[in-house]
């Protein structure tokens, strides 16, 4: 490629244990990519899985001059893949994707002419989502927690497989949040989006890397670090807490004018219970702000790269 030539489509795919779909993905990719420009790039972003992904990714790349193969220098998770790769891109137009071929190549030419139309942001919304029923399960409870605690309303239908216009992902890299999901991220960016329908398919081999626990650490972490709603709630239930321990305090006082008794101690027991159960839920959950203030003010690098494939290593 000639380094003077403007690139038009770059195509980022972070890859994760998928080494047995690289070579099908890469030759589907080369196909479509052709067809529609052939000013474009592919980055591949290997994020320290335990299959052979790096060794093939650098096969590919050492073979074809429009691939640029990196590897983090260990497992940072796929949105800061996704991050490093749109950090390499260098076309007008990016799509990013997964590596699974769930998302098939061939979409990529509605992708781009929708985004031609005048829109920055073009999704691609699952028609029938094909997965299992453990993940099925494991996506609904994500999702549930998501959009229970934010206000962003995130749809299982929608994932990682996209266009960006150069804008968007110049303002997508301004942003250095630790814990970053992409779809909110493009949602806090706004600009215009838009999205298209397609068929979802099974995946080409192997299984998810995504289990019921990453899942819901993911969504934990969506829930606590994307919003302040928690740090809302917890000021709502302390004046709820207050409202009734000032019932209790009058209907106690009422008991002893009036009834020449005590209250027992099963009464104050409970109220103990309860009034300490919340004090140390709201410290501790105030204390998960505290510590993710202190991962974002380290201000450390969203990943870190540790090799590099790409054409001046060629050469």
């Amino acid at each position: 490629m000639n380094p003077r030539e403007k690139i038009n489509l770059s195509v980022v795919v972070p890859v994760y244990g998928c080494g047995s779909c690289l070579l099908e993905l890469q030759q589907r990719l080369k196909k479509v990519l052709q067809s529609i420009t052939h000013r474009h790039e592919i980055i591949y972003i290997e994020d320290r899985g335990n299959d052979d992904s790096w060794e093939i990714i650098s096969r590919i790349a050492k073979k074809d001059k429009k691939v640029k193969a990196y590897r983090l220098s260990r497992n940072f998770g796929q949105h800061a893949a996704i991050t490093a790769g749109l950090s390499e891109a260098q076309g007008q137009w990016i799509v990013v994707m997964d590596c699974d071929l769930q998302d098939p190549p061939e979409e990529i030419s509605r992708l781009y002419q929708k985004a031609l139309e005048g829109f920055d942001i073009v999704l691609m919304r699952r028609k029938n989502k094909k997965l299992n029923f453990f993940r099925k399960v494991a996506a609904a409870i994500y999702f549930k927690l998501i959009n229970s605690f934010t206000t962003e309303h995130l749809n299982g239908i929608y994932g990682s497989f996209s266009i960006l216009s150069s804008k968007v992902r110049l303002s997508f890299l301004r942003l250095n949040d630790v814990n970053r999901h992409y779809l909110f991220i493009l949602k806090w960016l706004g600009y215009q989006t838009t999205s298209l329908e397609y068929e979802h398919n099974e995946r080409f081999a192997g299984k998810s890397s995504y289990s019921l626990k990453s899942l819901l650490t993911h969504a934990f972490n969506g829930v606590f670090f994307q919003t302040t709603v928690l740090l809302r709630w917890i000021i709502y239930l302390g004046f709820i807490v207050s409202i009734l321990g000032l019932i209790s305090a009058f209907y106690f006082i009422y008991r002893y004018i009036y009834q020449s008794a005590l209250p027992g101690w099963t009464s104050l027991a409970v109220l103990i219970l309860i009034i300490g159960g919340f004090i140390l839920i709201s410290t501790g959950i105030t204390g998960l702000y505290i510590g993710k203030i202190f991962e974002q003010v380290k201000n450390r690098p969203l990943y870190v790269i540790d090799q590099i494939i790409k054409e001046r290593e060629r050469q």
